[in-house]
């Protein structure tokens, strides 16, 4: 609903309910702008391109929304828009944070804000990591379907890191199963010996997942327990990511029947 008297407002709200809603009764009783208002927001982004006649009395989005958001999301800049969630999360707990982006059967680095402890991680901006052993790869891979995540371990095999590295696709889709109900995901040494993650997926503007975070650690400086705790902070952090990428409330869930952790 629009506040009482805010013509822009009601445009807006006319523009955003045409993604959902075609009938001018359907739009008015969503936006609860009147018919007639409706009516004649509609003949102007029509005018604008905005929207266009769908053949049954009703309208649809037109050409030029999807003219606008190309243009956007050719300087849309997934890590400057996560960028305040990071901080904060890594203000609030001073471990090294991560943002990475699923590329393919790997991810990738496109953010990374080193911890407040004397020791560097060995990760950079640009790095790709696997998807079966890390926190960030297996947040992704919680959110796809089970045909999907053994089509990836076929392509890309399942090398084992470490002693600790799950190396059959079974051993991952149960792991995986752990991921989606309780919201995040774990790295416990196996991508690297002594390096403790854990991670939560990033949603896009389509409900897709487009990759993760994570914060690390190293095991001599905290146990998987101490960096678990952090587990909700890292969610919400994903959440607010998520939500600044324009993910929708509820996004795609997966093909297996859990759900994906993130809900608005």
């Amino acid at each position: 609903m629009v506040r009482e008297g805010s013509s822009i407002d009601k445009a807006l709200a006319v523009l955003e309910a045409i993604a959902e809603h075609h009938r001018v009764t359907d739009i008015a009783a969503a936006t609860g702008v009147s018919k007639s208002t409706v009516h004649r927001i509609l003949q102007s982004l029509v005018e604008w391109g905005f929207a266009r006649p769908d053949g049954h009395g009703g309208y649809e989005p037109g050409p030029r929304i999807l003219t606008l958001a190309g243009r956007v999301m050719n300087r849309f800049d997934p890590a400057r828009q996560a960028s305040g969630a990071l901080n904060a999360l890594h203000e609030r707990i001073g471990y090294t944070t991560h943002f990475a982006i699923r590329s393919g059967d790997e991810a990738v680095y496109v953010d990374k804000l080193e911890g407040r402890r004397p020791y560097q991680m060995p990760s950079r901006v640009g790095m790709s990591l696997r998807l079966h052993c890390t926190a960030i790869g297996k947040a992704v891979l919680a959110q796809l379907g089970a045909d999907e995540v053994r089509a990836i371990c076929a392509r890309t095999g399942m090398p084992a890191a470490t002693a600790k590295t799950l190396a059959t696709p079974e051993a991952l889709l149960a792991d995986l199963e752990l991921v989606r109900s309780r919201g995040y995901s774990v790295d416990d040494e196996e991508n690297l010996p002594g390096i403790l993650c854990v991670g939560a997926p990033v949603f896009d503007h389509t409900g897709q997942v487009l990759g993760g975070i994570s914060i690390s650690a190293l095991a001599m400086d905290a146990s998987m327990g101490d960096v678990e705790r952090f587990a909700p902070e890292v969610v919400s952090a994903a959440r607010e990511v998520s939500t600044a990428l324009g993910a929708p409330a509820s996004p795609a869930s997966p093909a297996s029947p859990a759900s994906p952790a993130f809900n608005g």
